[in-house]
Order: C-alpha cells, then sequence, then structure tokens
C-alpha cells in the first residue's frame, strides 16, 4: 500500500457540496492526496422553502453559486452557512465535480450515503476495464448537515489513516473496517471495483 501522502482517495457526495468537501479540506490538511466528487445529476442547495431548493449544473463554480445565493437572500444563506460552506469550498477547488465524470484513478473511494455508493458501483461498473487495477469503495453515513459533515470528516480521515498503514491493504481490510465499524458505531459497507 503506498504511503499516507502517496495513496490516492476519493470523497464522494451527492452535490460535492457539504460532506465530500469537509472531508476533502481535512484529509488536504492531513496531507493525503484527496480529491472529491458528487453523483447526482445536478448539484442542489436548500431554499429559503422546502420546496424551492437552488439548483444548478455541475459546471456552475462555486463562485458563481455564492454570488447567486448571496444577491438572492444574503442574511438567509448567511445564517444558514451555505455562504460560509460556499467560501470555504472555492478557497479548496474551482467547481463541484460529477464522479461519473472523471477519469481519475483511486486507491480509495469514500462515498458518504448509501445511495451515493449504489452510485458509484453502477458507474464502476458501466467502464471498461482497462488495467484491472482495483479500487476499494467504503461507505460510511453521513447526515448532510454542517455538524455532521465535520463529525463525518474526522472519520473518514481517522479511517483513511488506518488503512493507509496498512502493509497488505487488501488482506487486511475487512479486518480493519471490521474495527473501525465497531468503534465508531456506524454502518460501514465495503467492496472491491476495478477500472
Amino acid at each position: 500500500m503506498p504511503a499516507q501522502n502517496t495513496i490516492s482517495i476519493a470523497v464522494i457526495c451527492s452535490s460535492n457540496m457539504n460532506r465530500s468537501m469537509e472531508a476533502h479540506a481535512f484529509l488536504s490538511k492531513k496531507g493525503f492526496n484527496v480529491k472529491s466528487f458528487g453523483t447526482g445529476d445536478k448539484v442542489k442547495l436548500p431554499g429559503n422553502a422546502p420546496d424551492r431548493p437552488n439548483i444548478y449544473d455541475f459546471g456552475t463554480s462555486y463562485e458563481e453559486i455564492y454570488n447567486d445565493l448571496l444577491t438572492k437572500d444574503k442574511q438567509y444563506y448567511t445564517q444558514n452557512g451555505l455562504l460560509h460552506m460556499l467560501d470555504r469550498n472555492r478557497r479548496i477547488k474551482p467547481r463541484p465535480e460529477r464522479f461519473q465524470l472523471s477519469k481519475d484513478k483511486f486507491d480509495i473511494l469514500v462515498t458518504c450515503e448509501e445511495r451515493v455508493y449504489d452510485q458509484v458501483i453502477e458507474c464502476m461498473e458501466a467502464r471498461s476495464h482497462e488495467d484491472n487495477q482495483p479500487v476499494h469503495l467504503i461507505n460510511i453515513d453521513i447526515q448532510d448537515n454542517h455538524e455532521e459533515a465535520t463529525v463525518g470528516s474526522f472519520l473518514i480521515c481517522e479511517l483513511v489513516t488506518v488503512l493507509s498503514n496498512s502493509d497488505d491493504l487488501d488482506n487486511d481490510i475487512d479486518e480493519l473496517l471490521h474495527d473501525f465499524e465497531a468503534k465508531c458505531a456506524r454502518p460501514i459497507l465495503h467492496t472491491v471495483l476495478f477500472y
């Protein structure tokens, strides 16, 4: 298994806004080689009414989304934390990225909810397996709110640290995940996919 700073990690949620970006920021600060993605068709953020979300294409920059929400209702989007979240995001990378469009290869994929985990499996199974390179796909359910995203980033970092310290990840992973699942008291899903 590569050393901590060479192991490649992708953290994936639905819109590449909250959970994956919080983990992306935290793992980057810890020296990991990390990218983040979403799997949704569009980037969706809460609106000022439950039936009116803010919806953007994945090509829309964090800066553009920030300015759009600022124009719509600065006080509301400041109070609910979306402007702060977008400010963090735009300091990490230019725009949300969709996993299904990425050609990058990773050692570990971490998803933040079971639906996203299923979408990653579907995407990976539809790809041609040119190199037959294995990738470990792991899911930890993290609720999509600011507090849980922060807690989730610590959990993901702890998990990735444990995995990156293994001398033989392919043989050790089931035991490592079992121990981690017992420690964090959250169900863990795992499968091996191929590029």
